[in-house]
């Protein structure tokens, strides 16, 4: 097995995570524990953990002009990219979140061929409008939820910061990735983005009655930051390492369809052919995408 294989494999992997977590933190916020003390929680659970498993790597340090970078990495990529998209979500519905969020892979073929003179190839082109039709015909019509929207043009409009944020991170780490060990970045990477989220969500952990929380709760909690968190960004640094950033942001597409897959086996939703044809479109997507990039040899 080729190491583009690994990497499309470990994508793969990642956005299977991102799929089912909507559904485990759901049981988590607001109940529990506030959208931004959750943040909080996260990065800085992640942070602890990378800290602690670079005591154990014997690898390149950091160069000096690279911090800023990497500052600017974990602004775009922890903290604008995570703000923004649970204090939007908490305006809109999660439908118009879901179309919004399926603009990342649009914006980072754009940033990918500005920043990184990356090639604008057609059937790449080609393969990301079809993941997108795809994307939002599952979204828009394979979902029924009602939930109400505070503020739906602001939502909308933040979960799109939320989705040009996280596109700028993928062309941004592609090179520094290529030059530090994993650990070593990640662990930066976390600790700047704690900076960054800890003014919003500080007074909302002071809040959390932990002691009213359930074992259940707890294991979820564990769940989002050693997996959602830890091991998706190790994934997708891999990916990055050996793919460019356009074909590990098209594996986005694929979230809607794991939440539906995920309904299904739970018995919340029901298949139908709307659902099937989108599902193909979606997949057809990728395909294309990643045949790109393999056959192109990245």
């Amino acid at each position: 097995m080729n190491q583009r294989t690994l990497a499309l494999i470990a994508v793969s992997i990642a956005t299977l995570i991102y799929g089912v977590t909507f559904t485990v933190a759901k049981e988590v916020m607001p109940m529990y524990i506030k959208p931004f003390a959750f943040i909080v929680l996260r990065v800085g659970g992640a942070a602890i953990i990378f800290w602690l498993l670079g005591l154990f790597v014997n690898a390149k340090r950091i160069e000096k002009s690279d911090y800023k970078k990497i500052i600017m990495a974990a602004f775009f990529g922890v903290g604008l990219n995570m703000l923004t998209f649970f204090k939007g979500l908490s305006y809109t519905t999660p439908i118009s979140a879901s179309v919004m969020m399926v603009t990342a892979p649009i914006l980072v073929l754009i940033f990918a061929s500005v920043l990184l003179k990356e090639r604008l190839v057609l059937r790449k082109i080609i393969g990301i409008i079809i993941g997108l039709i795809g994307a939002i015909i599952l979204i828009v019509y394979g979902s029924s939820s009602d939930a109400d929207a505070k503020n739906m043009m602001l939502g909308n409009f933040l979960v799109f910061i939320n989705a040009a944020s996280y596109a700028m991170y993928l062309v941004q780490v592609k090179k520094l990735i290529a030059k530090y060990n994993p650990i070593v970045f990640v662990k930066w990477l976390y600790l700047f983005g704690l900076l960054f989220v800890l003014p919003f969500g500080f007074l909302e952990l002071t809040e959390v009655q932990w002691y009213l929380m359930p074992t259940s709760i707890y294991l979820k909690v564990g769940f989002v930051v050693l997996f959602t968190t830890c091991l998706t960004y190790l994934f997708n640094l891999f990916a990055l390492s050996k793919l460019k950033p356009t074909t590990v942001s098209v594996f986005i597409y694929l979230q809607p369809v794991i939440a539906s897959i995920y309904a299904l086996i739970v018995g919340s939703d029901t298949l139908n052919t709307v659902k099937i044809i989108a599902t193909l479109l979606i997949f057809l997507g990728v395909f294309l995408v990643t045949k790109q990039v393999v056959s192109k040899n990245k």
